[in-house]
């Protein structure tokens, strides 16, 4: 896990990363300090803490405690809530700091619930979010039709009740020779989604790899969970030679450090990012 402390309005709040959940885990005492300015946030959360237990919460059994630093230069086990939760704790404080994180919240629900009903205002979304975000037309129109392969692909592994993750990670491991995790480390990522950090070729490769397994995979029918993950590897395989192709004629390497959106590469891997030597083994 890997320690940090997040500013929120010039107050501190210290987080913690969970590498293997891939989530940030927020100190619950710090937040409460934020929002209501207590001056003994400890005991208003152990009152808030047995009132939500009162009302059948969840997030008092299901919160968990890890050891941060505290002002003493020493490590306590203390409350820790993740994303999800800490939305939940938030609605629970009446508090005027609290209460432009209610309005957004009830704004993101109407927003999905509209969006329920009109799956278009979904795209719509996206596409102006990533436009926000600073990304080209191009690379939207790849990624928005990667979306839809995705999908399609997932619904066929939906219908044989099979695990995505599991096929998705040989899928990746096949072609990239990194795991959905693997990747996401090399080019230096949390929780953001891998392939909105991946460049036009990274993304058009990946799609040809889930298009090519979900059309494996109806044509061949399997009903195994050993022969889902070979329609998955035979998917991979062909953007893996794809991969090789298109490396052997540009001299570049497909799979990179860098993020797709801003270019950035992580201190050490600047020669990753270079084209290949004629006589690098591909």
């Amino acid at each position: 896990m890997k320690e940090n402390i997040k500013l929120f309005e010039e107050k501190k709040v210290r987080t913690v990363w969970d590498e293997e959940k891939e989530e940030w885990c927020f100190s619950i005492v710090d937040v409460v300090e934020v929002l209501t300015e207590s001056p003994n946030p400890r005991k208003y959360w152990s009152v808030l803490k047995t009132r939500l237990k009162k009302e059948g919460c969840e997030l008092t059994t299901n919160c968990s405690q890890l050891k941060m630093l505290a002002s003493d230069g020493k490590k306590y086990l203390t409350d820790v809530a993740d994303t999800q939760q800490l939305f939940r704790l938030i609605q629970s404080i009446p508090s005027p700091k609290a209460e432009p994180f209610k309005l957004w919240i009830a704004q993101v629900a109407k927003e999905r619930l509209d969006q329920l009903h009109d799956p278009e205002l979904s795209v719509e979304q996206a596409m102006a979010d990533y436009k926000r975000l600073g990304y080209s037309d191009n690379w939207i129109n790849q990624r928005l039709k990667s979306i839809e392969i995705r999908k399609e692909l997932t619904d066929e592994w939906k219908a044989k009740g099979v695990q995505f993750a599991v096929l998705t990670d040989i899928i990746s491991k096949t072609w990239s020779d990194k795991t959905t995790k693997e990747y996401k480390k090399y080019k230096g990522l949390k929780k953001e989604n891998l392939r909105d950090n991946m460049t036009n070729a990274e993304l058009v490769l990946n799609m040809l790899a889930e298009l090519s397994t979900k059309n494996i995979s109806e044509s061949s029918s399997p009903e195994t969970f050993e022969e889902h993950a070979r329609v998955a590897e035979q998917g991979g395989e062909i953007e893996k030679n794809a991969r090789m192709e298109l490396e052997s004629k540009t001299g570049k390497k497909v799979v990179s450090p860098l993020n797709a959106r801003t270019g950035s590469v992580l201190p050490g891997r600047e020669n990753e990012a270079m084209p290949l030597k004629i006589t690098d083994n591909i």
